[in-house]
């Protein structure tokens, strides 16, 4: 059974409230034809191994630190900052300390 995601619209929390669990897990929070919105969990340590995704993506860190490696050298990110990748780059992640990320994938239409 698929997930249920947010619609547009919909007001949704991308990290727990001050004193609740700490740990959020990885979830696709919404999805549109063209949009996509994901939080992303990693603990300490964690990589995420090289790959590619069609359309143009950022990746938003809202906790912790994460370094982004791409083919223009490696992208340190800490909370409250971002990174856009195009298209197709090849990249990776690993979680130099415990993270959260907010994705937001594009989706490429048909001509």
């Amino acid at each position: 059974m698929a997930l249920p995601h947010a619609h547009p619209d919909d007001v949704v929390d991308l990290l727990p409230a001050p004193g609740a669990a700490p740990a959020p897990v990885s979830v696709s929070l919404l999805r549109t034809a063209n949009l996509q919105l994901l939080r992303l969990v990693l603990p300490a340590g964690q990589r995420m191994p090289e790959h590619r995704v069609p359309g143009e993506l950022t990746i938003q860190c809202l906790r912790g630190c994460v370094d982004i490696g791409t083919p223009k050298g490696p992208r340190a990110l800490s909370a409250g900052q971002l990174v856009a990748l195009a298209g197709d780059e090849p990249h990776d992640v690993l979680a130099t300390e415990a993270s959260v990320l907010l994705l937001t994938l594009l989706h490429p239409t048909a001509p």
